[in-house]
């Protein structure tokens, strides 16, 4: 096995995965075949909408408030996904079944608008119906991620205004985080910090970002980020454990100040940051990061029973 990635999406690569079975509009295919058309609106325009989730004991965690952050999605785009959500569902753990997989899984589910008569962005051009892809893969984060602290470094590259391209939109199409993932990894970082558009701290380039101040918990508004399920979830346990926590608007003052700082995502589930810009806040991982974690998977443990 070897190390792969960094940041909260570093896993330990595993061989079981090269004997897969991928889902292709509902048909399975070995990894090495599982393919889509050039033709597809997916390959040529990023046209459409995904989710990753995180199968623990056997169940989808936060199924639900996945499959109806995509189907939101897909209606926005004024994209028919062609499957109710129950069947949907159904696919998914079909081809969970299909590769008897039951615990340390990741799903990536990717809907895009279908087949294309021909190279072009209009929609009318697209012929037959959506295309839905399940890929399984055993992909557990490394021990080390929960507890080493990640660094972050501010990149130039802005979250922007949603009359450009709405950043609750979680879109194939995803330029825009990339460009940033490059500035930050350039700069040795594990993840990027990104800004709104009038400077405030906005979210990473794939996870979303919190800081703990005084004994509060805060996050941004959630204006130029996409409705994160994994930092909804510890909004909800801070408020039940009775830990103040805000969503609003702080700067990278703010940031640098901090006693703690902290990234989610369906991946890792709640990972520290010990420095930003290279300012250090923690030497690992703090009481609160710590506090949240162990919340975190209790949460998990109750969804999967």
């Amino acid at each position: 096995m070897t190390n792969t990635s960094k940041g909260t999406h570093e896993y330990v690569d595993d061989p079981r995965n090269a004997g897969i079975l991928i889902s292709v509009n509902g048909e399975l295919f070995p990894r090495e075949k599982a393919v889509v058309s050039v033709f597809d609106s997916g390959f040529i325009l990023g046209d459409g909408v995904w989710e990753g989730l995180r199968v623990h004991h056997g169940h989808i965690v936060f199924l639900d408030r996945h499959l109806e952050r995509l189907y939101e999605g897909a209606k926005a785009i004024d994209m028919d996904i062609g499957l109710t959500p129950e069947a949907l569902e159904k696919r998914l753990y079909e081809t969970l079944e299909a590769n008897a997989m039951h615990d340390g899984v990741h799903i990536r589910l990717m809907v895009t608008r279908g087949l294309k008569r021909t190279p072009y962005q209009d929609p009318r051009v697209n012929i037959g119906p959506a295309t839905i892809v399940i890929i399984p893969e055993y992909k557990n984060p490394k021990p080390e991620a929960a507890t080493r602290g990640m660094k972050l470094f501010t990149v130039h590259v802005r979250r922007g205004y949603p009359d450009v391209q709405d950043q609750k939109l979680n879109s194939h199409s995803k330029l825009n985080c990339i460009t940033a993932c490059i500035q930050a990894a350039k700069a040795g970082a594990d993840e990027a910090l990104m800004l709104d558009p009038h400077g405030f701290v906005a979210t990473c380039n794939s996870t979303h970002f919190f800081i703990v101040r005084k004994g509060e918990v805060w996050t941004s508004t959630g204006e130029y980020c996409i409705g994160g399920i994994t930092r909804g979830v510890v909004i909800e346990l801070c408020q039940e454990a009775g830990i103040p926590v805000f969503e609003k608007r702080f700067s990278l003052t703010d940031v640098y100040g901090a006693q703690e700082a902290f990234v989610t995502g369906t991946f890792a589930g709640i990972a520290p940051v010990s420095s930003v810009d290279g300012r250090i806040l923690t030497s690992g991982r703090g009481p609160m990061v710590e506090r949240l974690q162990k919340l975190y998977l209790a949460r998990i443990e109750r969804e999967s029973t």
